[in-house]
C-alpha cells in the first residue's frame, strides 16, 4: 500500500459496533478473522483507504482508518461478514478525527471494555496492530498515534487502579460456576479452545477453585497437550470432543470457530449442565438453551457483574482520563511538528543546493562552509525550533539562508 502525508487528522475515522448497541449474536456476525483482516487489508489500497487496522473481540468490531469518508469503510467491512451493511448502520457509530482518536485511547485503557479496566484489551490491540503492520498497513501516523496510545495505556494500568483486582470475562466465568455450583470437588469440567481467554479461564479455575479435575481440548492437539503438561491437566484430542461433553458437568467453549461446534444435538443424555460461550460469535447454538437440562450463558450475560472491584475501578476513572488527556496533547503536538516537516525539508535542499552554485563559491566566507552539514543541520533545527512559535515558511527560510551565509 501506498502511504501518503498527513498533515490533519481529519481523514482519521473509527467505525464500529460495540456491546452497548448490540447482543453478542449480532456482533458474531461482525467478528473478524484472519483470513477476513487479510482480505480487507489487501483491497483497502483499491478504494484509497490509508494506514488500517481492526480491532475484533467479543465486545467489538472496530476499524480504524485513514480515509475520504466513513462509508467506503463500511463497505469494506461488510464485504467480508455475514453481517449486512443495512444491519451495521442501524447498530454502528462513527467517529472523526479527535473523537475517533480519544475513542482509542479509551479503548486501550479499558474504559470502553463491558468489565471496566479489563486490560486483555491491550493484548488484542497489541496483535491487530502486528497483523496489520506485516501486511504494510501501518504508516507513520497510525504508528505514532498507536505508540503513544499503549504508552498512555501503560502509564493508567501502573499510576491508577483502574484494572487492579480480578475482574475480567475470564475470572468472571469463575464467579458464575460458583454461584451455580455449591462444589466443584464432583465436577467435571472441559474447556474447549486453548487461546487466551481459554487458557486464562483454566489458570483463574486453578487459582480461585478447588479443582483440578479439568480437561483441555483444542482444534490443534498440540496446543492443547502442551497446556495441559504446563498446568498438570488432562488432555483429549478434539476429536474426543463429543464423548467429553457426555461426561462434563460444565462446559467452557473459547475458540474461534465461525459456527457453533456444539449444537442441541451434541447430547447424548440429559444430565444436568452449566454451558459458558466465551466465543465470538457464538461457538455453542443458541438453540441449545432450550434443552431442559441445560443452562447456557453467554458473555454478555458474563460481564453482568457488579461488585467492588469494579466499585473501586470506578472511583480511578477521573484519574484515568486526565493521563489520556497528556498523551493526547503530546500526540497532538507532534503532529503540529509534522506539519513543517515539507518546508523544512525543501529548506535543507535549498541550502544544499546554495553550497554547491558557483555565485555561493564566490563569496568569500564559503570555503569554511563548503558541503558543510554540520552547518545546514544547525541552521535547519533553527529554522524547525523559530516555525513551531512564529510558522512564516518564507520568513523563516530566508532567517535559515542567512543564518547558513553567516556560519563560520
Amino acid at each position: 500500500m501506498i502511504l501518503k502525508r498527513l498533515t490533519d487528522i481529519s481523514q482519521f475515522y473509527c467505525i464500529g459496533i460495540n456491546y452497548k448497541k448490540t447482543d453478542a449474536s449480532v456482533r458474531g456476525q461482525f467478528a473478524i478473522h484472519s483470513k477476513q483482516y487479510a482480505s480487507i487489508l489487501q483491497k483497502a489500497s483499491s478504494v484509497n483507504v490509508e494506514e488500517l487496522f481492526i480491532l475484533s473481540t467479543c465486545n467489538r468490531t472496530e476499524v480504524y482508518a485513514l480515509a475520504s469518508n466513513a462509508e467506503v469503510l463500511m463497505d469494506l467491512l461488510c464485504s467480508q461478514t455475514a453481517g449486512s451493511k443495512e444491519t451495521f448502520l442501524q447498530k454502528c457509530y462513527v467517529k472523526n478525527a479527535t473523537e475517533a482518536i480519544e475513542h482509542l485511547f479509551c479503548v486501550a485503557a479499558g474504559l470502553d471494555s463491558q468489565i471496566l479496566g479489563d486490560y486483555e484489551i491491550v493484548g488484542q490491540l497489541k496483535l491487530a496492530i502486528k497483523f496489520s503492520k506485516d501486511n504494510g498497513c501501518i504508516g507513520s501516523f497510525t504508528e505514532r498515534l498507536l505508540n503513544t496510545v499503549l504508552q498512555s495505556s501503560k502509564s493508567i494500568k501502573n499510576n491508577t487502579k483502574l484494572s487492579t483486582g480480578t475482574v475480567s470475562v475470564a475470572f468472571a466465568a469463575i464467579q458464575l460456576i460458583k454461584q451455580h455450583t455449591n462444589s466443584l470437588s464432583d465436577k467435571r469440567i472441559l474447556i474447549v479452545g486453548t487461546g487466551k481467554i481459554g487458557r486464562n479461564t483454566c489458570k483463574n479455575l486453578l487459582d480461585y477453585t478447588n479443582t483440578s479435575n479439568i480437561t483441555i481440548i483444542n482444534r490443534t492437539d498440540s496446543k492443547a497437550l502442551q497446556i495441559a503438561e504446563e498446568m498438570h491437566l488432562r488432555h483429549q484430542p478434539f476429536c474426543k470432543m463429543h464423548e467429553e461433553l457426555q461426561l462434563a458437568d460444565i462446559v467452557i467453549v473459547a475458540t474461534s470457530s465461525e459456527t457453533p461446534i456444539i449444537n442441541k444435538n451434541s447430547f447424548s443424555n440429559s444430565n444436568n449442565r452449566l454451558l459458558i460461550d466465551l466465543s465470538i460469535p457464538n461457538n455453542i447454538h443458541p438453540a441449545v438453551a432450550e434443552l431442559s437440562f441445560v443452562t447456557l450463558v453467554n458473555v454478555d450475560g458474563l460481564t453482568k457483574i457488579n461488585d467492588e472491584t469494579l466499585q473501586a475501578r470506578m472511583a480511578e476513572v477521573p484519574r484515568a482520563k486526565a493521563i489520556i488527556q497528556q498523551h493526547i496533547a503530546e500526540f497532538h503536538e507532534w503532529m503540529d511538528t509534522r506539519r513543517f516537516v515539507p518546508v523544512i525539508k525543501a529548506a535543507k535542499q535549498k541550502l544544499m543546493d546554495i553550497s554547491t552554485c558557483k555565485m555561493f563559491l564566490s563569496y568569500p566566507p564559503s570555503k569554511s562552509i563548503i558541503n558543510n552539514k554540520k552547518a545546514i543541520s544547525q541552521a535547519v533545527n533553527k529554522m524547525a525550533v523559530k516555525m513551531k512559535s512564529r510558522p512564516q515558511a518564507g520568513c523563516n527560510l530566508i532567517e535559515a539562508i542567512n543564518d547558513f551565509m553567516t556560519t563560520g
